[in-house]
């Protein structure tokens, strides 16, 4: 279930004498990027400040990620487990995480070259969702959302307007581009409806059967 800051007492801080094993993920890629402990306090300054707190068992102190090498996890959200003893928390790093350098503490990339193409669609589900949920001002997704329903669907209109009428020419690369502009701007009406990709995928299958 998803944790809240008013549900920290759900936690059972018992079984590790004050400490729960906290898995963060990249709220975007789904990469782990490291695995830390976070005691009742840390997990509340996790909360109010929104920047990933753990609580040091060598130094015995909190410490925010990142204080050092500037290397940030902004929280997304957290997650507790069936048991209620250990967090999966997804947040999105401002650089490499682990303190050799590399992007995760496990040596994977964490950026988009490593993907899959076929994953790609669900990746950028992600970003747009992302958008939706934590606005960044001067994004052209926050802009579409915006304006509203009606705006996105006229954008939708306009790029299909766009695909067919580079369909009868003989111009690949353009149809391609005009193909991409098309799906960008449909994920952004089925984000903006609460319509999950996997959804329409199930449908084309459930067609298919």
């Amino acid at each position: 279930m998803e944790l809240t800051i008013n549900k920290i007492d759900e936690v059972d801080f018992k079984k590790g004498d004050g400490l729960v094993p906290a898995i963060v993920q990249d709220a975007i890629t789904d990469k782990v990027l490291m695995l830390g402990y976070m005691s009742k306090e840390s997990l509340k300054e996790t909360f109010e400040r929104k920047l990933v707190t753990f609580y040091s068992r060598s130094r015995q102190e909190l410490w925010t990620k990142g204080l050092t090498s500037g290397n940030f996890l902004n929280l997304k959200s957290i997650m507790l487990d069936c048991d209620h003893d250990t967090l999966l928390v997804k947040a999105s790093p401002t650089g490499p995480v682990c303190h050799t350098g590399a992007d995760t503490c496990f040596f994977e990339e964490n950026d988009i070259e490593g993907m899959e193409t076929k994953d790609f669609l669900f990746y950028l589900e992600k970003i747009v969702e992302d958008r939706r949920d934590f606005p960044i001002e001067g994004s052209y997704t926050n802009h579409l959302f915006s304006r509203g329903i009606k705006k996105i669907a006229q954008k939708v209109g306009e790029e299909s307007t766009e695909l067919v009428i580079e369909s009868l020419d003989d111009k690949k690369d353009l149809l391609i581009g005009e193909t991409a502009d098309l799906l960008y701007h449909l994920q952004v009406l089925l984000t903006y409806k609460g319509v999950k990709l996997v959804e329409v995928l199930e449908c084309l299958q459930h067609r298919h059967t």
